[in-house]
C-alpha cells in the first residue's frame, strides 16, 4: 500500500492532535486528544487491512520520511515500510492500541445554534493575532446581522482585542461561545463551522471532508 500525500498531511495534523495513534481496518482515519476534548476524523483513499497502534505518531513520520514515497505492507507484529525501488526498508512494530488513547464511538452533532463559514485567510489571521496580543481564546457572538470572532482575554475585560466579522446563521438572542485557540489544531483551508449550545463545535474543511469535533469552554452562554 503507498501511501498518498493527502493521507501524510493527514497523519503530520493528527500529531499535533494526539502523539500516539490507532489505525482501524478501512479507510476512516481518527483521532482524539488526550484531554478528550479534540477529535478529528476524515476518509483517505487507502483501505487499511488490519488494526495498529504507533505509539510515537512523530516518530512514525520520521520513519515514513526516511523513504520515497513509501509503500506500507502489513505484517502480524509490525509494518515493513518500503521505498520505490524496495532496496530501502524499515521494520516498524506495532503497539499495543489498549495502551494508547483513542476513540472507538462516533460523534453526532447536535442541531447547531450557530452556523458560518471560516476562510483560511481568516483562520490565520485569528492566530496570527493570538500570538502576538498573547491571548489564548476566541469569542463567537452576533451583532448587527453578522458574526463577529474576537481574540480576548476572559479574565482581562481592558486587555487588547482583535475582531473580525463572518458571514452566517445565528439566533436573535444573545449568546458568546469560546474556543480555546490552542485546539484549533486544524489543516490549512476553508471550514464550514457549527456551534451547539450544548458546548460543541463541528469543523469541517470544504475540500478534504476532514472533520474537527472541538469543546467549547465551560464560560459560554447561550440566551441570557
Amino acid at each position: 500500500m503507498e501511501l498518498s500525500d493527502k493521507t501524510l498531511q493527514v497523519l503530520k495534523n493528527y500529531s499535533t492532535i494526539n502523539s500516539n495513534l490507532v489505525i482501524r481496518p478501512g479507510s476512516t482515519l481518527s483521532t482524539i486528544s488526550e484531554a478528550k476534548n479534540v477529535l478529528a476524523s476524515v476518509d483517505v483513499d487507502e483501505n487499511f487491512e488490519q488494526e495498529f497502534g504507533v505509539y510515537d505518531l512523530g516518530e512514525f513520520l520520521g520513519v515514513l520520511g526516511l523513504v520515497d514515497r513509501p509503500n506500507l505492507k502489513f505484517e502480524k507484529e509490525y509494518v515493513m515500510v518500503s521505498d520505490s525501488s524496495g532496496r530501502s526498508r524499515v521494520k516498524y512494530f506495532y503497539s499495543d492500541p489498549d495502551m494508547l488513547t483513542t476513540t472507538t464511538k462516533s460523534v453526532t452533532m447536535p442541531a447547531p445554534d450557530v452556523k458560518f463559514e471560516l476562510d483560511e485567510d481568516t483562520l490565520g489571521r485569528i492566530k496570527r493575532a493570538a500570538s502576538t496580543l498573547g491571548h489564548n481564546e476566541v469569542f463567537i457572538t452576533g451583532k448587527d446581522g453578522v458574526i463577529v470572532l474576537t481574540v480576548m482575554s476572559s479574565e482581562n475585560q481592558t486587555a487588547n482585542a482583535y475582531s473580525i466579522e463572518v458571514a452566517g446563521e445565528f439566533p436573535s438572542h444573545d449568546f458568546s461561545f469560546i474556543l480555546s485557540i490552542p485546539n484549533l489544531k486544524l489543516m490549512a483551508g476553508a471550514y464550514d463551522v457549527s456551534i451547539s449550545s450544548k458546548l460543541i463545535s463541528q469543523f469541517v474543511n470544504k475540500e478534504t471532508g476532514m472533520s474537527y469535533f472541538i469543546a467549547l469552554e465551560k464560560t459560554s452562554t447561550f440566551g441570557v
